[in-house]
């Protein structure tokens, strides 16, 4: 297929996520949510007093990638190293309770589970607090995870893999070379949300999906915007670095660009009113990969990601998109384009 489908067939695209199997390899972590209001600022210092109204514990990080992939009808998989630890339980439960496949995840006894807890009052998020280990992972743990994704892939047979980095000690240079290679290997196709640690090492993948500020500081550039001439070059050096097939780089409010050996473009967002932006890119990878293992076609892919990461924007916190909702958006923005 090339260039937009018409209305009618959105329904049968996402009809096809249902045949999708889809792997998410990284930093799966547990987000924790404190709900509460301020009525004074403390006597022992200069800080607001939050009365907790309500907690809530949400899927994070790669897994929140995984969750977009389920809430799109395709059967996710995890495969990352947690700790040893009540994070990581409760984390499984959550997991098991959106039907997302945990049973390739790992617990490490020199690791704990990441967890980031937010204090929010009146839709403001006031704190965070991380409670993480982002060192590598040792030499042991590296292999029993690329042992385990050898089995996953053997016995799963998945579309595509998406390597989701947010530089937590799980994507090592030497897991992400071997999840590359195996994928190669097997046909699957690969899909990177990266991070400006390994941002080199993803040599070969399918999609490369960074944002604009992780292109500047990983390629050293000074530029205030970014028209199209200068995002093909960009590409270029990209490709001249990483061999991979597709740049698909977010560009915050000004929407998304792709290019690959045939063609490229700015697709410009959508108007919203923007809550929260967090998750947004775990959204915009989990759709990419969804769209273009279904239809190999990229600028589809771009278009349906864009509206996405838009509509995940509309909520407060970390947030899977709504099927419906995206749905009924392509149907309404992009049949008469």
């Amino acid at each position: 297929k090339c260039g937009l489908i018409a209305m009618h067939d959105f329904k049968q695209l996402f009809q096809q996520f249902k045949n999708l199997k889809i792997g998410v390899v990284g930093d799966v972590m547990l987000d924790t949510y404190m709900w509460g209001h301020v009525e004074r600022i403390s006597p022992e210092a200069p800080v607001p007093i939050v009365t907790l109204d309500q907690r809530e514990l949400r899927i994070g990080g790669a897994g929140n990638v995984a969750l977009n992939i389920q809430s799109l009808g395709a059967q996710a998989f995890v495969l990352s190293v947690t700790g040893d630890d009540e994070d990581a339980k409760r984390l499984k439960t959550l997991f098991g309770e959106q039907s997302v496949n945990a049973d390739y995840l790992l617990s490490s006894q020199d690791r704990i589970t990441t967890n980031k807890t937010r204090i929010i009052s009146r839709n403001q998020q006031m704190m965070r607090l991380d409670a993480e280990i982002t060192s590598d992972l040792n030499k042991r743990d590296e292999e029993r995870l690329v042992e385990l994704f050898e089995h996953f892939i053997s016995k799963e047979k998945p579309q595509l893999v998406i390597l989701e980095d947010y530089n937590k000690g799980v994507l090592t240079p030497a897991v992400i070379q071997c999840v590359i290679s195996i994928c190669k290997k097997e046909g699957v196709l690969t899909a990177v949300d990266p991070k400006r640690k390994n941002f080199f090492d993803y040599k070969g993948v399918d999609i490369f999906k960074p944002n604009l500020k992780e292109v500047k500081e990983a390629l050293n550039m000074l530029f205030t915007d970014a028209d199209e001439t200068l995002l093909q070059n960009i590409h270029l050096e990209l490709n001249h670095l990483l061999h991979h097939n597709i740049s698909f780089i977010t560009l915050s409010e000004k929407g998304v660009f792709y290019n690959d050996a045939k063609s490229s473009s700015i697709i410009p967002s959508h108007l919203r009113n923007i809550a929260d932006v967090s998750g947004a890119g775990d959204t915009v990878i989990a759709v990419a990969a969804l769209v273009y293992a279904a239809t190999h076609d990229v600028k589809l892919m771009a278009e349906v990601a864009n509206i996405a990461g838009g509509l995940v924007c509309e909520e407060v916190g970390t947030a899977a998109v709504n099927a419906q909702k995206l749905l009924q958006e392509c149907e309404h923005l992009l049949a008469d384009s």
